[in-house]
């Protein structure tokens, strides 16, 4: 291992965990429980939001603490030494709790991923009641454009993350494909779908400054979804 430039207690958790033998096990011995405390806060944080309760939420923190025990024990070399060893250990269990708990939920939803539930998006334009007809229209008019513009992969994509909301390494790991790969999906899928809806006079097109023309109200929200804001 490099020399690294920490001393005192950062030291002494690299050396026993970078260690084989005895010393690296009383040093994970050391290390689970600290690690489970913030699993066990980061679900209790995030249980509410995904509507997950009962015992599964502590087999999740007790997942999340070994996989990230192991993910610490490969990567000491990253450690530079910037802050306390047990704050950035953390932030890879709070990363697997978050990991975790999303593709679990997602696994026992009941709507599939790939299925066009297009009344989820009225609710992110930002709209008055008396628009809402308004913005029925303008979700038929994206409904259209994924219809009509986009590839099937990039329709699967755009549904699940961006209408349901999925995690794309969730959606990754259903497509078998990366989060990279999905990502670069998604961005020329709302490529296509600016281009249709600018085109079909629903969105304004970009002046030449790259500013754009004052649109509709209720645009902001069709404008958010095409760009991913």
């Amino acid at each position: 291992m490099r020399d690294l430039q920490i001393d005192g207690e950062n030291r002494r958790w690299v050396q026993s965990l970078g260690a084989t033998g005895y010393d690296r096990e009383i040093a994970c011995q050391e290390l689970y429980p600290l690690l489970l405390r913030v699993a066990r806060r980061e679900v209790v944080r995030r249980a509410p939001g995904l509507r997950m309760f009962g015992p599964e939420l502590e087999d999740i923190a007790h997942q999340a603490t070994g996989d990230a025990l192991m993910a610490i024990s490969v990567r000491l070399d990253r450690f530079r030494g910037e802050s306390r060893f047990t704050t950035w250990a953390s932030k890879f269990v709070i990363f697997d709790v978050a990991t975790k708990m999303n593709r679990h939920a997602w696994r026992r939803h009941d709507v599939p991923y790939d299925q066009e539930d297009w009344s989820r998006l009225v609710s992110r334009f930002e709209v008055l009641p008396d628009d809402e007809v308004q913005a029925w229209d303008l979700v038929e008019a994206v409904a259209t454009a994924v219809r009509n513009c986009l590839s099937e992969r990039q329709r699967i994509v755009f549904v699940a993350t961006v209408v349901h909301g999925m995690p794309v390494d969730v959606l990754a790991e259903e497509l078998d494909s990366t989060s990279n790969a999905l990502y670069k999906v998604l961005f020329d899928a709302r490529k296509k779908l600016r281009a249709a809806l600018v085109a079909a006079g629903h969105l304004p097109q970009a002046g030449p400054d790259g500013s754009r023309a004052a649109g509709r109200p209720s645009t902001t929200g069709t404008a958010h979804v095409v760009r991913g804001h």
